[in-house]
């Protein structure tokens, strides 16, 4: 019998690993990806392997960018098995129909002498760019590099570029990207890629950051555990970070019950009666996510919880004082009227010098 889910997917291949060459000689590519889709399962966990997570950088040669990329090495520092691709949208004017097809010399000539000097910046960014990344341990052959015109505006070609990439997450550094006189992105690139960007976990990175310690807030919902889920994926086999779970009542209370239907189709209802029944199930439920990960117990720590109106206030004043580098919150659908809601949104406003990672 064929997979209905991914979950299933995920079952079968784990239970006798020589199943996943089976299902994929039975199924086409594309319905196996429409069975992972909507369920958050990237392709290599449903099929039971462990293959490259694969990282989409949007870069612009600032700073910032070289932040966001400081912190991928500190992050997969002589891991094999993680792809970067570097990815530079130069603004300031479309590139024509057709013209992808040109050779560099050829579109050099079609388009004006500032957009030609942004085009040499970003080569040369792109190529500083690889060489620090190889100085910290991400080597040469683990990155691609890609520099576009923009054919749609920036932040619509990034998501573009997203969408097809078939990319388990997508990195962006905050604050100061693309300043005008870097001639590079506009200054909210961060801000839409978390407004419009619902398909794939966002990594936003304001400022230097060194700390490989990770908080992850968690609660009995849905959403939560994703977050889980998609920490554990890509820490898998890393064995130099931290991770700190935090419990906050005030993010409970009211509209975070947990959505059996969705848990039970996303992980199976066997999984979720034995791991999420208990009386600890905030905690348990999102740790064992992360020892079926292969994350040592030894670095998962549970922190203490607390009462408050202001969950995102707490949740950062935590990180900041357990010296985490990175938060990572799962975030609610999007509302019709199209502004996100929730804790997710205050903490990214709120937080200073560390990473967020937007899960849903």
């Amino acid at each position: 019998m064929l997979p209905q889910s991914g979950h299933e997917l995920y079952q079968m291949s784990s239970a006798l690993p020589i199943m996943s060459k089976i299902i994929e000689t039975l199924l086409p590519p594309k319905k196996i990806k429409n069975l992972t889709k909507n369920l958050c399962i990237p392709y290599s966990k449903a099929m039971g392997k462990i293959m490259e997570r694969k990282i989409l950088a949007a870069v612009d040669g600032s700073t910032f960018s070289f932040n966001a990329l400081h912190y991928l090495s500190r992050l997969f520092t002589d891991l094999e098995d993680v792809s970067v691709h570097l990815l530079c949208v130069v603004p300031g004017g479309q590139a024509a129909v057709g013209m992808e097809w040109l050779d560099e010399r050829d579109k050099m000539t079609m388009v004006s002498k500032q957009v030609r000097a942004k085009l040499s910046a970003a080569k040369r960014f792109m190529e500083e760019a690889v060489l620090q990344l190889g100085r910290r341990g991400i080597a040469p052959d683990q990155v691609s590099t890609s520099i576009k015109l923009s054919q749609r505006g920036v932040a619509a070609d990034i998501l573009t570029e997203a969408q097809k990439g078939l990319y388990d997450a997508m990195l962006i550094g905050r604050r100061g990207i693309g300043r005008i006189e870097e001639l590079f992105m506009g200054s909210s690139i961060s801000t839409e890629m978390v407004e419009k960007c619902f398909h794939m976990p966002i990594w936003i990175v304001d400022g230097r950051v060194h700390s490989r310690k990770f908080l992850l807030p968690v609660d009995s919902s849905f959403n939560s555990l994703k977050a889980a889920d998609h920490l554990g994926f890509i820490l898998e086999n890393n064995p130099y970070v931290e991770i700190s779970l935090l419990h906050l009542s005030c993010i409970v209370g009211g509209n975070t019950a947990a959505d059996m239907t969705a848990l039970h189709k996303m992980w199976g209802k066997e999984w979720c009666e034995r791991h999420l029944s208990q009386s600890d199930a905030i905690f348990h439920g999102p740790e064992q996510i992360l020892l079926d990960r292969g994350i040592d117990s030894q670095r998962i720590h549970r922190l203490g919880g607390a009462v408050g109106l202001r969950p995102h206030a707490h949740i950062v004043r935590h990180s900041s004082k357990n010296d985490c580098g990175t938060i990572v919150i799962g975030r609610r659908e999007k509302r019709e009227n199209g502004i996100l809601g929730g804790v997710s949104d205050s903490v990214l406003s709120m937080a200073k010098h560390m990473a967020i990672w937007v899960i849903g």
